[in-house]
């Protein structure tokens, strides 16, 4: 008797993402995620554009106009036009450049800025209306979070970036839902994409730009791993489990949770549990600012003598270390990583936004002194990854002492930003860059994602 066992991709995590994407259509997407879905994208386009202020979008234009030459797809928020994998990267790039974008609390990784400049590249590409687009960019942030669950938290505290290893795979399924891969094909597309997903966070020793790069480059590696499937190339089915699959590879030794990049899919909904942020920073200080925010008042003029932020030590690496440039930040982007300089600043200022971002306000000495009282504790009480805690204590020079701790920071899914705020926020970084009337065209065709509309002229709308 002759035994025939079942296809490698039906018992294998890529062969059940594949599945479920293959046979996907937005009516199966709940209305309430649609809805949710088009802010996400509101609050990254407004980014995007906000980003052309700042030097890294024309040097990234520059550098992948370098390649390819002009193209036929727009770039958000400039009048560029580049060839479909270069306009994926440097939207990825505008998006992400600010470190501004929405954040998957427990994937750890910023999720839209892979998932929807892959998806608007591959619909474009495609001539495809933005029902297919809006679709594509649900799946890809399901992928991508699921991901980077898997990693328990594990990225951050070995050296990757989350948002590029787990975004190149919800890049892959975004871009190959756009082209109608069938289940192989897509199981394929994410096999070859596992050969892409990196991305080092080596950039918080120096500031360098690197992180910037990530989410783009995970974005055009998941359009050309769905490229390559769609040709006929194999991929390792295992990409995810297997002996030298992503978990193993990327975190061997450590505890991980492979098998959530298969469950609850089509009926737990990871989109829902992406957190907007409410400042330009890293996450993992949201908790600190708000601390210190409510803190503030109490102290009113009275001299600080020491402030004492509690944090998990994985987020701990990144915000706190090295300590030269978390104490003292060089750049703009070490600011956006340090916790001393941002809770300082707070305190003086009573808000953390783009502005505190500029030169004076990084070369501001009374922040850069209090800077220097800070002292950083591990936090036994910590939700990370869970949420991102902060526990902020200030001792006066009068002889109080002033707590506070955020268990679950702003925007967590326990906390979300609502879509009105999300809108406000996006009036304020689009407004960076563009008049009102550009923000108005913007706002009316991202809010309106999801019918027979060609993405092109969507594309089109979103061009600076």
């Amino acid at each position: 008797m002759t035994i025939h066992s079942a296809p490698a991709h039906t018992t294998t995590l890529a062969g059940t993402v594949a599945a479920f994407a293959a046979s996907a259509r937005l009516d199966d997407v709940p209305v309430d995620v649609q809805e949710r879905a088009r802010h996400l994208i509101l609050d990254a386009v407004g980014l995007a554009f906000a980003s052309t202020t700042h030097p890294f979008s024309g040097t990234a234009a520059r550098a992948l106009g370098a390649f390819g030459g002009p193209g036929e797809q727009p770039v958000l928020g400039l009048p560029d036009r580049l060839p479909a994998r270069d306009a994926a990267t440097l939207n990825g790039v505008l998006i992400h450049g600010m470190d501004f974008d929405d954040t998957h609390i427990p994937a750890v990784a910023h999720v839209s800025a892979a998932a929807f400049p892959a998806a608007l590249a591959a619909a474009i590409a495609r001539g495809a209306d933005t029902r297919a687009l809006l679709l594509a960019y649900v799946l890809g942030i399901e992928v991508s979070a699921r991901v980077g669950i898997g990693g328990a938290g594990g990225f951050h505290d070995v050296g990757f970036h989350p948002t590029a290893v787990a975004g190149a795979f919800g890049a892959a399924v975004a871009a190959g839902t756009v082209a109608g891969l069938d289940t192989d094909e897509l199981t394929a597309a994410q096999g070859v994409v596992g050969s892409m997903s990196s991305g080092l966070l080596e950039f918080l020793a120096d500031g360098s730009w690197t992180k910037r790069l990530h989410p783009g480059w995970a974005a055009m590696s998941g359009l050309t791993a769905a490229g390559f499937a769609e040709a006929g190339w194999s991929g390792p089915a295992t990409v995810y489990e297997g002996r030298f699959g992503l978990y193993n590879s990327h975190l061997a030794g450590r505890e991980t949770r492979p098998e959530v990049v298969g469950d609850g899919l089509g009926e737990t909904w990871e989109l829902m549990r992406t957190a907007v942020k409410p400042y330009p920073i890293c996450h993992f200080i949201h908790a600190f600012a708000d601390a210190a925010l409510i803190l503030r008042p109490e102290v009113g003029d009275t001299a600080i003598r020491e402030i004492r932020c509690a944090i998990h030590p994985v987020p701990g690496k990144v915000v706190c270390e090295p300590a030269e440039a978390k104490w003292a930040p060089r750049t703009e982007y070490d600011a956006k990583f340090s916790l001393p300089f941002v809770v300082a600043t707070i305190l003086l200022r009573g808000r953390f936004g783009l502005a505190e971002l500029e030169d004076d306000a990084l070369a501001d000495r009374a922040a850069l002194d209090l800077a220097q009282r800070v002292r950083v504790v591990e936090d036994p009480d910590s939700a990370f990854p869970g949420a991102y805690s902060g526990a902020v204590e200030i001792e006066l020079d009068d002889g109080r002492v002033l707590r506070h701790r955020e268990q679950v920071n702003r925007g967590h899914d326990q906390r979300p930003l609502t879509n009105d705020e999300i809108v406000a926020k996006f009036r304020g970084t689009i407004g960076r860059a563009a008049p009102d009337a550009v923000a108005d065209r913007v706002q009316a065709a991202v809010l309106a994602l999801g019918d027979d509309t060609p993405a092109v002229e969507f594309a089109e709308a979103c061009r600076g």
